[in-house]
């Protein structure tokens, strides 16, 4: 068993962690590809115990309480989607939440009020004009590094997490972006390389299907001269606003 803190500078919703880096510092325990599932908004500034299971699955545990539990995984994506790095910025101008409309403005990963150096300030858009693929570009800060000097593992999760986030806001049918409050449910990924701080690099996401209030999308994450270095497939719940906020009624 070993202990984990989300530090709240990894907030999600204004009071959890988000899903993609809380996902990220699970599946470190596990070799390979893996696949997470969030069972409870994890809480943040908590240490919370992992623990490995008799059947070799790991749990984030709040006390009694399962947070999280995670296993490996096979992550083969239905197709890949790649963009340049120009494209990717050119996205962004079109990304479908405007700053002032963004739901969760001081998340992590996608948030419009983190600082740059603080949150990764990813903002993903329609590639190339169609919400059938979103892009975004990324230039790790060197404060995500790792102590071998690459860009830690839980920060590839997290740079995935919110683009296949509104990815699954995207409608396939009308091509049409619809702005339901979501949180992410489930979460696979496999790393291929990671980047050093400071290189440019490219996501990619994409909407695969929706079936009732689960939503799935695909994302993967490319260097500049376009080598893969992750991909991951994320599936999301739509809920009410007050859930999403950490407020259930």
């Amino acid at each position: 068993m070993t202990q984990i803190i989300i530090d709240k500078r990894f907030c999600g919703p204004p009071n959890s962690g988000n899903g993609g880096y809380v996902c990220g510092r699970l599946a470190r325990h596990i070799p390979g590809a893996a696949e997470i599932t969030l069972r409870a908004p994890p809480p943040l500034d908590t240490p919370l115990d992992a623990v490995a299971t008799d059947d070799g699955t790991w749990e984030l545990r709040d006390g009694d309480k399962i947070v999280a539990t995670g296993q490996p995984a096979s992550v083969e994506l239905k197709r890949l989607e790649t963009a340049s790095f120009e494209e990717a910025c050119a996205a962004e101008l079109l990304t479908p939440v405007k700053p002032h409309e963004h739901p969760l403005p001081t998340c992590f990963v996608c948030g419009p009020a983190r600082a740059k150096g603080d949150g990764l300030r990813i903002f993903a858009g329609s590639l190339r004009g169609h919400n059938a693929v979103l892009a975004a570009s990324w230039t790790p800060d060197q404060n995500l590094a790792a102590d071998d000097g690459l860009v830690a593992p839980e920060f590839l999760w997290s740079a995935l997490d919110c683009p296949t986030g509104f990815a699954c806001n995207c409608d396939l049918q009308s091509g049409g972006f619809d702005k339901a409050p979501l949180l992410l449910g489930r979460m696979s990924a496999r790393i291929e390389a990671r980047p050093r701080p400071g290189e440019r690099c490219i996501i990619t996401a994409w909407p695969i299907g929706r079936d009732g209030r689960k939503r799935a999308a695909e994302a993967a994450l490319h260097d500049e001269a376009g080598r893969l270095l992750a991909v991951a497939r994320a599936t999301w719940i739509a809920v009410q606003r007050e859930v999403q906020l950490g407020r259930p009624s």
